[in-house]
């Protein structure tokens, strides 16, 4: 099906001859593979995930070795880091772009879409995208933002709180469940500070419950819609601040200082974005063996993220090797490995055959961590990613200086 496409990647902003445009037509994946015999790919990818890394390098790169194509690892502290690389390259003229992959969702992609930089309509040339659910909503729209073949699917989250069984013999199954908990515990829960990436998400959860659901806050983000859902969620935030650790007076500044403190025993519960990650974290005695993690009766909010190619990226043929490469199913079992990376896969299983199956059947199970499926149950997508600085700002001023 995808061979019998003739694909254009261009730019999203389409005048040939555009600064940062580099026309190529395709007529089948096999004229990609040509193409991207000898180049050399650059991943730029956050950096500070040491099993997200040690996947890249040791298991992605040399499968992409072996079509042809290096495949090299950029580290960055963040992916705005590489947007506004790409940005400022398109901006001085550039064709032959530093940047040739970028591991994205959210905000970051809404942000190059906007700028007319990313490469679209190129995804359905990939072999691979044909064992994904094209009506998968998280596949579908990345924080509100439609992905319209400007990004690959790379794997999946879902947000998780997680408890230490030693403290509490009774956690609680709902957020407003665990806002109780943290105030009948004063000094046993926080949270990371906003804009951190796991502290952003609790605000938006923190929202969606006191609105009295996921499904009666909107996608879409405007002044009316925040200033009708907003208000609530804030009061909540302030009103058991002072239960907090160090009541409230100081946040920890991310997800690994979190973790430090529950490890610690400071805190019993903390939370993810990444909960596959756990079960290496429990087995490197990080977290204390006693972890568990806590679902809640109404789910939590879930995403996918991507792998798109800048508009003036240098080698997008390779880039497309790779993004193809990294949606087979060998490379999404590899991925799975909680012993490996352990990230949610974003392939359809009815879609795959008997032998690629196999590939998930036989991963080890997680001592900690429950199936995708128990994971996301009542799950609901992202918000638009405008609700994301409206919310960290709104707690910066109405929670964080409040005490």
């Amino acid at each position: 099906m995808a061979a019998a496409a003739v694909l254009v990647l261009s730019s999203c902003a389409g005048e040939p001859g555009e600064p940062g445009e580099i026309p190529t037509t395709y007529e089948s994946f096999e004229d990609v593979l040509a193409d991207a015999d000898g180049q050399t790919v650059d991943l730029w990818m956050y950096g500070g995930d040491e099993q997200g890394n040690a996947y890249v390098d040791d298991v992605l790169a040399p499968a992409a070795a072996e079509e042809g194509v290096t495949l090299r690892r950029v580290p960055i502290t963040d992916t705005a880091d590489a947007v506004n690389r790409v940005l400022s390259e398109r901006q001085a003229g550039r064709t032959d772009g530093s940047v040739d992959l970028v591991w994205v969702n959210g905000a970051n992609f809404s942000t190059g879409r906007q700028a007319e930089a990313w490469r679209c309509g190129w995804t359905d040339l990939l072999p691979n995208m044909a064992l994904t659910d094209q009506d998968d909503p998280l596949l579908q729209n990345d924080f509100g933002t439609p992905v319209d073949g400007c990004e690959a699917p790379w794997h999946k989250a879902q947000f998780t709180f997680f408890y230490n069984s030693a403290a509490i013999t009774d956690p609680p199954t709902t957020l407003e469940g665990i806002l109780e908990w943290a105030r009948d515990n004063p000094g046993r829960f926080t949270y990371p500070a906003p804009p951190d990436f796991t502290g952003s998400v609790f605000l938006r959860e923190v929202m969606l419950s006191t609105a009295g659901g996921a499904e009666e806050v909107p996608l879409d983000y405007s002044e009316e819609t925040f200033d009708e859902h907003a208000p609530a969620a804030l009061d909540a935030l302030r009103e058991v601040a002072p239960s907090l650790w160090r009541g409230g007076a100081t946040y920890p500044r991310d997800e690994q200082a979190l973790n430090t403190l529950f490890a610690d025993g400071e805190v019993d519960i903390a939370m993810t974005y990444g909960p596959a990650t756990l079960t290496d974290l429990v087995a490197s005695e990080a977290l204390p063996d006693t972890t568990k993690v806590l679902t809640l009766e109404e789910g939590t909010v879930g995403n996918a993220s991507f792998l798109a190619i800048p508009a003036n990226a240098s080698d997008p043929a390779g880039a497309m090797v790779v993004a193809n490469l990294a949606l087979s199913p060998e490379q999404q079992a590899a991925k799975a490995d909680p012993g490996t990376w352990g990230q949610f896969p974003v392939l359809d299983t009815a879609r795959l055959d008997a032998d690629q199956q196999s590939l998930f059947d036989d991963l080890p199970a997680s001592p900690v961590v429950p199936s995708y499926d128990e994971l996301s149950r009542n799950a609901h997508g992202e918000l638009a990613a405008d609700w994301v600085p409206a919310l960290d700002e709104a707690w910066r001023q109405e929670v964080a200086t409040t005490r």
